[in-house]
């Protein structure tokens, strides 16, 4: 599996289980199916951003500090359009989701093949 890939389907299990820890906050039980999918979509681009960023660059710190970046962003535009309520419920695991997604597409995966004309003589 190439790196992109990977970052799709971990982003996507890790937002899903990110949005299904909305149920320990009461008050957004009753929007539980949207928060989740929401949730999975937002891993789901960190996971395509830390994939593609595993592509260009071999640095394992590098992948996870670009991981926390983009997942922190994300979550940061997920808290300002809902008014800034539950700022460190969203951020910090969005934040994680990121790191994590981060690490795996810099470990795991294959990378990014050469065209022969490209490589050297």
């Amino acid at each position: 599996m190439n790196k992109i890939t990977i970052g799709i389907l971990l982003g996507a299990a890790l937002g899903a289980v990110d949005g299904l820890t909305a149920w320990f906050t009461p008050e957004a039980r009753p929007e539980m199916i949207g928060i989740v999918i929401g949730s999975t979509f937002k891993g789901m681009i960190a996971g395509v951003a830390a994939g593609w960023f595993a592509r260009k660059v071999d640095s394992i710190v590098g992948g996870v500090f670009f991981g926390l970046l983009v997942g922190a962003l994300l979550a940061y535009a997920v808290v300002a359009m809902g008014g800034g309520k539950y700022f460190w419920e969203i951020v910090l695991p969005g934040s994680a989701v990121g790191a994590i997604v981060g690490w795996a597409t810099q470990r795991y995966g294959r990378p990014a093949l050469i065209p022969a004309s490209a490589q050297p003589r």
